[in-house]
């Protein structure tokens, strides 16, 4: 999925069992973890051995997770669409993905 598809879609972000979204560390940023379907989302659960449990999420524009979400945690962070697929795509905290106040060059996230 190309960026601008992604700004225009609705994508599923779920919740942490604190009620948080779900996020993942690596390489020194903070990954917001959305899913383009329900089926993506399960698959996902299974990775992670947390099938079992109903896992709450919330539908969030893409465009708003990159332009406000973001931005609201305050460091190095980006967006994991389908992580833990072969389709999965990363939009990291770079200059023409997220606001420049909240990007940062790749050598710094890592």
């Amino acid at each position: 999925m190309a960026l601008g598809e992604f700004r225009r879609t609705a994508v599923l972000v779920p919740f942490d069992p604190y009620d948080s979204l779900w996020t993942a560390d690596q390489g020194g940023v903070r990954w917001i973890c959305a899913f383009s379907d329900e089926e993506a989302l399960a698959r996902f659960a299974s990775l992670q051995g947390d099938a079992r449990r109903q896992w709450t999420y919330r539908t969030i524009l893409g465009a708003r997770l990159l332009d406000v979400m973001v931005p609201m945690l305050g460091i190095p962070a980006g967006v994991a669409l389908d992580a833990g697929s072969d389709e999965g795509m990363l939009f990291p905290p770079v200059a023409g993905i997220v606001p420049d106040a909240s990007a940062v060059g790749l050598e710094e996230a890592q």
